[in-house]
């Protein structure tokens, strides 16, 4: 079964509110092992949204449509699938009595326009609104299911849960599912990563395998389907240990990780206590870090040094270094680190400095960076990196990337 999604909305169109149908819909196609291949958005309008549906006839059979159920003459649904169809509207009695028995519980009059949300189309199965007004339906014909339900979440998502999947499960008669796992990984650009796995990739069946580049960042979505859930785990293990045999040294994380909760949850584990000394990056370390829960117990403190007289009367870098070296240098970094450690009195002392731009410092050019990390129990390290993009761009991958060089320590303690 290959479904599309037709959300039926102009204030989706506006920006007004986001489709957030459309993603738990997709997140329960997944589960049923229904291919969803294409989301479509329309207006309140009649001909565009007769169109639409004359285009997912061509490449669906099971079409299901959010939206546009409700009283008001701009809801439209189902009146221009009736027309589509050429099927009858007709008076669901029993949606008739639930939608007056909530204006007389209310204490609410009821207008003539409500009488509208209990139409339905003659021969679909009903799909009660137990939180709302308006029920959902589902029609079959000529090899082609489809599924109207209401726009709110807080209708839509029980009334699919409750009686439109179900009613799926009937129809495909076996219940297969859809896996998928996403690998994360930093360090590593995206065509780099494809031509390591590009074999894996040109011969996928099933798993499949779809990279996904991000900021600084790239993600592999593994995706297996199979009848058993269990079976399609393994088939997921299988294929993510072939890849992370060719690129698992710059493998961090799974799914919803980020760069920044990996680094956090290591340093819990671990017990171990850090203090950042932030200059270009201007304390964006410290406070994505401090965005996690339980920062308290390994976040010690930080340093924003922008300027020079700070970088010295704070962290104490020697005017020798600032004036020979200059502020962006290794020299610098080590001093940041091993200092900011001891003022913190942490285990762990990291700092960042550089040029993120828009022009040349000290003579350097933008994307020159340093990220040095001191521990008490091994030689101080500087990193050096010449990164590009917009300031932005830079400053953030700065904070990535000495995420990433503490995990790797973290990981070989």
């Amino acid at each position: 079964m290959n479904a599309e999604i037709i959300a039926v909305g102009s204030e989706l169109l506006l920006g007004q509110i986001a489709n957030t149908n459309a993603q738990f819909l997709s997140k329960q196609m997944a589960d049923l092992g229904i291919n969803v291949y294409f989301h479509t958005v329309v207006g309140d309008n009649a001909l565009r949204l007769r169109r639409a549906i004359e285009i997912a006839q061509t490449r669906a059979n099971l079409i299901i449509f959010t939206g546009g159920l409700g009283p008001t003459k701009d809801d439209l649904t189902k009146e221009t699938i009736a027309d589509v169809l050429q099927r009858k509207l007709v008076i669901d009695e029993e949606a008739l009595q639930s939608i007056r028995a909530y204006f007389a519980r209310t204490k609410r009059t009821m207008t003539e326009n409500n009488v509208k949300q209990a139409l339905v189309l003659e021969e679909a199965e009903i799909l009660r609104n137990d939180y709302g007004m308006a029920p959902g339906m589902v029609l079959t014909i000529d090899e082609i299911t489809y599924m109207l339900l209401p726009g709110p979440p807080k209708e839509m998502e029980p009334m699919f849960l409750n009686y439109g999947r179900p009613l799926l499960i009937r129809k495909l008669g076996r219940h297969e599912r859809i896996e998928s796992r996403v690998l994360r990984f930093f360090g590593i650009g995206e065509s780099q990563l494809e031509t390591e796995i590009e074999d894996l990739i040109e011969r996928q069946t099933n798993p499949t395998i779809a990279p996904l580049a991000g900021d600084g960042e790239v993600t592999l979505r593994l995706t297996a389907k199979h009848h058993s859930a269990f079976e399609a785990e393994k088939m997921l293990d299988e294929i993510e240990k072939t890849i992370l045999e060719r690129v698992g040294d710059y493998f961090y994380g799974y799914n919803e990780d980020t760069i920044f909760s990996k680094t956090m949850e290591q340093l819990i584990s671990q017990n171990v206590t850090i203090a950042s000394a932030e200059s270009l990056t201007g304390g964006l370390f410290a406070q994505q870090l401090t965005s996690i829960p339980g920062a308290s117990q390994t976040v010690k403190g930080s340093v924003v040094c922008y300027t020079n007289e700070i970088k010295e009367r704070l962290l104490r870098v020697s005017k020798e270094i600032l004036d020979r070296d200059g502020a962006v240098s290794e020299s610098c970094a080590k001093a940041l680190a091993e200092n900011v450690r001891t003022l913190f009195q942490t285990d762990i002392g990291i700092s960042f400095t550089g040029v993120a731009g828009p022009s040349l410092q000290e003579g350097k050019p933008v994307g020159t960076v340093y990220i040095g990390i001191a521990a008490s129990s091994s030689p101080t390290e500087v990193f050096s990196l010449s990164l590009a993009g917009s300031r932005e761009a830079i400053r953030m991958r700065t904070a990535k990337y000495g995420c990433y060089y503490l995990l790797k320590r973290l990981e070989t303690k």
